[in-house]
């Protein structure tokens, strides 16, 4: 199967709102690689303008301005049926499965192939190889109706691998879902992309779906991409205030096995220090304070497993003198960790 490359170049989209006739841009002058045979994950809240974005990426809706290329190909000017073909070579996995309830596991996961008009016995091998790729062999004639949320996405997933797609757009496909099923669908949806090497493009609100599925991220808000780059980039160096704002929600009060971070202190936490790999098992905050004339006070810390490193954080308070306390965060930056004051 090939690899799908994706770039945006100055797009921009206005919606007319109905009940006030007021013009409301969603996107604005948005330029954006997504390398291909990767997880890229678009995160933003409510009203970002990610849903909007990701309606033009996936050529959806036609933009203002600006221009969509899939491998250096132009394709946001396509028509008729050269569109309906393009379309058919992307899987797109909603939130609320969108699944038929008049048909079973299979035949939902048929359909697509029904449409394009496949062989019947070419589409009963095909929903045979994706039910076993998702796991769902003994639920074939299964109706919606008995399945529960996870085993419904998971549908969804082999429903939008039927065609065989080069791209996978994922709509906030964990919203609706428990964590622990949440961790399988993301795991699912990774072995899936390293085995038949998908470019994936992941929508969500959720930070903890960025850490554990996407190798790049971009953060949106008000319509603009405000940073993008590595997810451990995003978490060692986060640049605007709603990546931060992220961050600091991101797991507080809630442990996993490895994804501990904990909030004991709903008080104080005036620097924010960041560290990663080998930092996070030194001892530092207790070198400072023996090296310094400085006391501290720990609201906050966990570590976060992210790709193949930790990420570490400490939600903090220093009290001293101003140049102690000087030269104890000058000491910390010296040795790697990121030092943020809350201003």
């Amino acid at each position: 199967m090939s690899v799908m490359e994706i770039d945006l170049q100055h797009l921009k989209k206005t919606y007319k709102n109905i009940s006030t006739s007021d013009y409301v841009t969603a996107v604005q002058d948005v330029s954006l690689h997504i390398p291909s045979n990767t997880i890229f994950g678009i995160i933003g809240k409510s009203g970002a303008g990610k849903s909007s974005l990701v309606r033009l990426v996936s050529l959806l809706e036609r933009p203002d301005s600006g221009e969509v290329l899939y491998d250096g190909e132009r394709v946001d000017t396509l028509s008729g049926k050269a569109l309906i073909e393009r379309r058919r070579k992307s899987g797109m996995i909603f939130q609320n499965f969108n699944l038929f309830s008049s048909r079973n596991a299979a035949q939902n996961i048929a359909y697509p192939l029904e449409i394009c008009g496949v062989s019947k016995s070419t589409i009963h091998s095909r929903v045979e190889e994706l039910l076993d790729l998702v796991g769902l062999s003994d639920r074939a004639s299964a109706p919606v109706s008995t399945l529960s949320g996870g085993q419904k996405q998971r549908v969804a997933i082999a429903r939008a691998l039927a065609n065989k797609p080069d791209i996978l757009f994922c709509d906030e496909v964990t919203s609706a879902l428990d964590p622990q099923t949440t961790q399988s669908i993301l795991n699912l949806i990774r072995e899936i992309q390293k085995k038949m090497n998908l470019t994936v493009v992941m929508i969500t609100h959720q930070m903890e779906v960025v850490r554990d599925a996407c190798t790049q991220v971009a953060v949106v808000n008000n319509g603009l991409v405000v940073e993008n780059g590595s997810v451990e980039d995003i978490f060692m160096h986060p640049k605007s205030d709603v990546t931060k704002d992220f961050l600091s929600h991101l797991n507080q009060n809630v442990q996993e096995e490895g994804k501990n971070f904990v909030r004991w202190s709903t008080g104080g936490g005036k620097y924010i220090l960041r560290f990663h790999d080998t930092l996070t098992d030194q001892p530092i905050i207790s070198d400072i304070a023996k090296k310094f004339d400085i006391t501290f006070n720990i609201r906050a810390a966990g570590i976060q497993p992210v790709q193949e490193n930790k990420v570490g954080t400490l939600v903090m308070d220093f009290d001293g003198e101003a140049a102690e306390l000087a030269k104890a965060i000058a000491y910390l930056q010296e040795n790697g960790v990121i030092v943020e004051e809350e201003k």
